[in-house]
């Protein structure tokens, strides 16, 4: 049995099965850990939605700022992005909608000794507190009202995590975190703005650094694999590991065995 993470695929349905194909992946015996937006700008979301899904068990997505902003966009808060059509055109967008809002933000498995988020941990949380708080935004997310609870979350504010922080400035925080985090501060405030690779423009923001880097990160007994961040593209270093290899820019769609650290990847035409 094999642990496979796999980067952000937005909708390259076709390159997706080709990796499988090139790993050798078998549902039966293996598991894939997919680090977020499953969905938009590629033409396969439906295929995609409806694959990963089918997986069940053998696969473990955690939530993306694009597939949040799908389900926003299936409650009528926004307009959905035109590579969305074929989701809210299909006759299982409903069941699909409901499947997708019951996945988890954040992934742990202390065993294999990794954790799993679209965009990282928070620098200023432990393991624990990240657990706690996916939790809590999963709670409201899956519950009775997702729809006022998402109107809420649209918002670049609090950019600083802080215990005493309540309703939806305490989940906003958490929420922007887990899926739309990059750079922040050394005594950690986020910042959203800047998106480039942090390793080649250092000398455009010198008050920034990516979050794992930041000086009061908290030590975790994982590494954190994430995606999200298409411009820093495949990193690997002893904290973290970055997945998200530009599929959807024509560049590669990529898969990292959690138990050999075997790097495969497929050119995404």
């Amino acid at each position: 049995m094999a642990n496979y993470a796999i980067g952000d695929i937005q909708g390259c349905y076709n390159a997706l099965r080709k990796l499988l194909d090139k790993i050798k992946f078998s549902p039966k015996d293996d598991t894939l850990w997919i680090a977020g937006d499953l969905v938009s700008r590629g033409t396969q979301s439906l295929d995609v939605l409806r694959f990963i899904k089918n997986l069940d068990q053998s696969a473990i997505s955690v939530l993306g700022n694009h597939d949040v902003s799908l389900i926003a966009s299936y409650y009528g808060i926004f307009k959905p992005h035109p590579s969305l059509d074929a989701i809210f055109r299909a006759p299982d967008r409903d069941e699909l909608i409901h499947w997708l809002r019951h996945r988890p933000f954040l992934q742990v498995d202390k065993s294999l000794g990794y954790a799993m988020s679209h965009a990282g941990i928070s620098p200023q949380w432990s393991l624990n507190q990240a657990v706690r708080h996916a939790q809590e935004i999963e709670t409201n997310l899956q519950g009775k009202h997702p729809k006022r609870w998402l109107k809420n979350m649209y918002s670049n504010e609090p950019v600083k995590w802080k215990n005493d922080l309540v309703s939806y400035k305490r989940d906003r925080y958490i929420l922007n975190s887990f899926v739309r985090m990059r750079f922040c501060k050394k005594k950690g405030a986020l910042d959203f703005e800047l998106k480039k690779n942090p390793f080649q423009n250092k000398q455009k923001h010198p008050k920034l650094m990516p979050w794992f880097h930041c000086p009061i990160r908290k030590q975790l007994p994982v590494k954190v694999i994430f995606g999200h961040w298409s411009s820093l593209g495949f990193y690997q270093d002893h904290n973290v590991i970055a997945l998200d290899t530009g599929c959807i820019w024509q560049r590669q769609l990529t898969a990292f065995q959690l138990e050999t650290e075997i790097i495969t990847f497929v050119e995404c035409p």
